[in-house]
């Protein structure tokens, strides 16, 4: 029992946020398009103890954020830090199977479900994804996602 009275929070009280307003859109105005990943089953068997399963993976894009998870990985990032985006394709399978990979040429970071084709991502500024302190940072990263044309469509719109 509580010492003193306290009201309960109400259900409109809870993390809420004014949906219009003067300077803001409502939520129902905000467009987001998810990506699933593409899952080849040596990929599949290889995630598994790194987190990345078909739920604990996908590629948002909305009009202001690109957002990916990858297992235990996240990236988030304007949209208007994408410089270019191009299908990319053909990876082996040593450096796309299992967890998020760093690139060694060019220090790009890799969610790969598949060795078969993907979308390359390049940024204006560089991203923090691999690296907690933010030391080590990402100047591009590749998607492996079901449907890359898609992604790039969303994502030079």
């Amino acid at each position: 029992m509580v010492p003193w009275p306290i009201a309960p929070p109400t259900p409109d009280a809870v993390g809420a946020r004014p949906r219009s307003g003067p300077g803001r859109r409502s939520v129902e105005d905000v467009t987001t398009q998810r990506f699933s990943f593409s899952f080849a089953p040596a990929h599949r068997v290889a995630a598994l103890p790194f987190g990345v399963l078909p739920a604990t993976t996908w590629v948002e894009v909305d009009e202001t954020r690109l957002r990916a998870r990858f297992g235990f990985w996240t990236l988030d990032t304007p949209r208007a830090n994408v410089k270019d985006v191009t299908t990319t394709g053909d990876y082996s399978f040593i450096r796309t199977a299992g967890p998020a990979h760093l690139s060694l040429a060019d220090h790009g970071v890799t969610f790969a479900t598949n060795g078969d084709r993907g979308v390359c991502v390049c940024f204006h500024e560089p991203v923090q994804v691999l690296d907690p302190t933010g030391h080590l940072r990402h100047p591009g990263a590749t998607f492996t996602v079901a449907d890359p044309d898609a992604l790039v469509a969303a994502l030079t719109a």
